[in-house]
């Protein structure tokens, strides 16, 4: 059964520009009436955290979350899917850490300010 907090390899399909596309790891954040009773859900697309830069949008994993390596969910890549692009569940989320991930969350979808960017100034 597909749970809000659940770890699943998505096949994304193709993408355009910058949307995220192919197999890869994807965290679903739809509540769980909608995962019961919808024939989609909402997920969010996980990357490769290694050298990725932070972004006030983006919510750090690891191994001990069930991860193989390093990685970051990408609240600024909120997708609706259907349930046929699920392949596997590979872990789930602690409800701490979902709770933890509601600010970015927030950010993403307008609901909470995010911090301003820091500008490099460039020094001659």
């Amino acid at each position: 059964m597909i749970k809000r907090g659940g770890l699943f390899m998505i096949n994304y399909g193709d993408g355009e520009g910058s949307e995220q596309q192919g197999y890869r790891p994807g965290l679903v954040i739809q509540n769980d009436v909608g995962n019961e009773f919808s024939p989609t859900v909402i997920v969010v697309a996980i990357t490769d955290g290694e050298d990725k830069r932070l972004m006030p949008t983006h919510f750090p994993i690891g191994i001990k979350e069930g991860m193989r390596k390093p990685s970051v969910v990408m609240f600024e890549q909120i997708r609706t899917i259907d349930k046929t692009r699920l392949d596997y569940q590979f872990g789930s989320l602690t409800p701490e850490i979902l709770k933890q991930m509601e600010h970015p969350l927030m950010i993403s979808l307008g609901l909470k300010a995010a911090p301003k960017p820091r500008r490099k100034t460039v020094t001659k």
